[in-house]
């Protein structure tokens, strides 16, 4: 145990943040107990024809290009909206959780094991930049530096635990500059692309070491959410993050930022809050779910799109104040959603990709 972490906790993040089933949390287990007799950090992922039916967790934009992560190391790619997919090149075969490219060309995925894989290709082919070892032991030189006897503490468990460092969360503002956020409290920062990495632990307000599910970005701000309602701002360039008064105990696994300038998260049991005042205040949305909210967009059309892991779609056309009720994507269990160049909306869930004229029927009337 680290912070108040434990095992029976990390139900909602070792395959995602986003409630997956118990069995994803075996699976996370035999990869740990394994790794030492199948390095799946070095074994590039298997290229399958059942690889769009499998267990995908993030779904991205590289331009006009749609690309999907999950589990296995899996990633896919589309250059017709979503009509057709083939599967990219990856040097790793562990579960993938989270996926930004900043332009058509350069992309990080994060996941399991503490894998960061970089693209500058638009997704064709991955480079393995970190692992949880090397996590661990960044985290554990910063501690020493910084004399904090909690962050040592910490750092040591994280080295003794060995790689299984999930990684759930990741924002880069160009090629250069991002933050990955996970388990444990886990947060590094890079200046150069990812070329090398720094354990931010310990400029972050989160003495719990409660774990970090989401990061973004809103009006030159960065803003992160996590457990036990935690709430974080930096204000200074990502210098530093200062904790929130937050609204709500419960889990946030979400953010959304809106190109009117409001911020919305979202997490357990249908909880959505919004603010528009830089996260000083929140208004708790009706949204009339009681399953976890596991996926948010902004569309085109500046409307905002919200998931619950069970599939049912919320819409809202006033920048987030209040959110309708659509039909539920039948059969779907979504993980994530995004909007194609041609407008079609494209979700992933446990039964991986799902067709675009199905989720496209359920969001609007």
């Amino acid at each position: 145990m680290i912070g108040n972490f434990s095992f029976t906790r990390a139900l909602p993040l070792l395959l995602t943040a986003l409630l997956l089933p118990a069995w994803s949390m075996a699976q996370t287990a035999a990869q740990s107990a394994t790794v030492a007799r199948i390095p799946l950090l070095d074994q590039p992922a298997l290229q399958s024809a059942k690889a769009p039916r499998s267990v995908l967790l993030a779904v991205t934009r590289a331009g006009e290009r749609l690309v999907a992560v999950g589990e296995r190391g899996i990633v896919l790619l589309s250059d017709d909206s979503g009509a057709s997919w083939r599967q990219a090149k990856v040097p790793a075969s562990v579960s993938l959780t989270s996926v930004q490219f900043v332009d058509a060309e350069y992309g990080w995925a994060v996941g399991h094991l503490g894998v960061v894989l970089h693209s500058t290709d638009g997704g064709e082919t991955w480079s393995k930049q970190l692992d949880g070892i090397q996590a661990a032991q960044l985290a554990l030189a910063a501690a020493q530096q910084s004399g904090d006897e909690r962050l040592l503490k910490g750092a040591e468990w994280l080295v003794a635990d060995g790689p299984d460092k999930p990684f759930l969360d990741l924002y880069f503002s160009d090629r250069r500059h991002g933050y990955i956020v996970g388990a444990y409290g886990l947060i590094l920062r890079t200046t150069d692309g990812g070329a090398s990495w720094q354990s931010w632990m310990g400029q972050v307000e989160n003495p719990e070491g409660l774990n970090l599910y989401a990061i973004d970005a809103q009006g030159g701000e960065l803003f992160i959410a996590g457990e036990r309602g935690l709430l974080l701002r930096s204000s200074d360039a990502g210098q530093s993050f200062q904790a929130l008064a937050s609204p709500y105990e419960g889990s946030f696994f979400g953010l959304l930022s809106s190109r009117s300038g409001g911020l919305l998260a979202y997490g357990l049991r249908g909880n959505a809050w919004w603010s528009s005042d830089r996260g000083d205040s929140w208004q708790q949305l009706d949204t009339g779910l009681e399953s976890a909210l596991a996926a948010g967009i902004e569309l085109a059309d500046g409307s905002l799109l919200l998931a619950s892991q069970s599939g049912e779609l919320l819409l809202s056309d006033d920048s987030g104040r209040h959110f309708e009720h659509r039909r539920t994507h039948e059969g779907a269990t979504v993980a994530a959603v995004e909007q194609a160049a041609d407008g079609s909306l494209t979700s992933v869930g446990l039964g991986g990709l799902s067709a675009r004229q199905e989720i496209q029927a359920a969001a609007r009337p």
